[in-house]
């Protein structure tokens, strides 16, 4: 390159830092992470005494419980993964807006695998109630208790976790500046969600193994032990279900129905009553726990409105966070057709479209 094209290159750069800016929207995890770590050990203990106890002691509830916790153990262990993977990749351009999403798909594989463990748990409770087998109830109940009150220190566990990363994000600023809101569920962490509802159900699953021990101990009704089991795991199956929902919603970029939605077309619909400009295709997805990005495209009999002009309208939505615009101009007042889409119509030709 001669010295003369090397200073027109140079000529040629300017600064584009204003028009650029970071697309990773995940809120901190520390304190999620730091709670389910602690919770996946705590976990892991009593899960082996459990198994242990129920083998032992012959108490089908009780194995029930200890095997149920070890898969929340090994869904725990995938939420901790997904946090550390997601912390790792924070920087890699290589992800369009963020590894935000790898803490929700480990949301969705602990979902699966507990909708897993609900089969098991099932299929294993109806054996034991077609082939009942003794059991030593006194120290059944005792290891259950104990396997209740560890389950109910993990949830304190992690439901001060979220309640800390809740404050922390609110502390940024993600409402909206006109002074509503969507609610919680739009900010909820998915990952430690799929973490508290494994540990609930395992309280669940503990508080049913004791009734069912303290059934048959005091009543003789050794049925009861199986069938406990068997409630469980429906109890298991139906959050399993909400959390697969929930999660796919997310990953599967699912979000037209919501509230965020609509009050985009708003805030350009409304904007200009002399000259008003209509949404013509709008798509919206979600790339933080509250936060979302859209791509839209606006035609507008007003030669003077910008793409620039339409993202400070947007502003008043905190949570929209990244937005592609594009404008056309028409030289036609818009009309609406059959099917409630707006088109330009032609004033030659009453009700005709171009």
């Amino acid at each position: 390159m001669t010295n003369d094209s090397l200073r027109e290159s140079e000529a040629m750069e300017f600064d584009t830092s204003p028009w650029s800016h970071r697309h990773d929207y995940a809120a901190d995890t520390s304190a999620a992470e730091r709670g389910t770590r602690v919770v996946l050990w705590i976990t892991l203990l009593a899960m082996v005494v459990e198994i242990i106890a129920g083998w032992v002691y012959n108490s089908m509830a009780l194995l029930a419980d200890g095997w149920h916790m070890s898969s929340h153990a090994l869904a725990i262990g995938l939420s901790v993964l997904a946090y550390g993977a997601a912390r790792r990749y924070a920087d890699d351009p290589r992800f369009a807006f963020g590894p935000w999403k790898i803490e929700v798909l480990g949301g969705f594989a602990s979902a699966v695998l507990l909708l897993g463990v609900a089969a098991l748990m099932a299929f294993a409770s109806i054996e034991r109630l077609l082939d009942p087998q003794p059991i030593r109830y006194r120290e059944a109940l005792l290891v259950a208790a104990v396997g209740l009150g560890v389950n109910l220190v993990c949830a304190w566990i992690l439901g001060r976790s979220h309640t800390h990363g809740h404050a922390h994000d609110h502390g940024h600023g993600h409402g909206h500046e006109n002074g509503h809101s969507h609610g919680p569920e739009s900010a909820t962490d998915l990952n430690l969600r799929s973490a508290y509802v494994h540990v609930l159900a395992d309280a669940a699953t503990s508080v049913l193994a004791l009734i069912a021990l303290a059934g048959g101990w005091w009543y003789g009704w050794q049925w009861l032990d199986p069938v406990m089991g068997i409630v469980g795991a429906v109890l298991v199956a139906i959050w399993a279900r909400r959390l697969i929902i929930d999660t796919s919603r997310v990953l599967l970029d699912r979000e037209m129905d919501h509230p965020v939605v609509e009050e985009i077309r708003e805030a350009i619909d409304l904007a200009q009553e002399g000259a008003p400009s209509r949404v013509t295709d709008l798509h919206v997805w979600r790339v933080g726990r509250a936060s979302y990005a859209c791509a839209l495209t606006v035609v507008t009999p007003d030669a003077t409105l910008t793409a620039q002009h339409i993202r400070e309208r947007l502003a008043i939505h905190s949570e929209v966070v990244h937005a592609t615009i594009e404008v056309h101009c028409c030289d036609a007042p818009l009309g609406r057709s059959e099917a409630g889409a707006d088109r330009p119509v032609n004033p030659a030709s009453p009700g005709a479209t171009l």
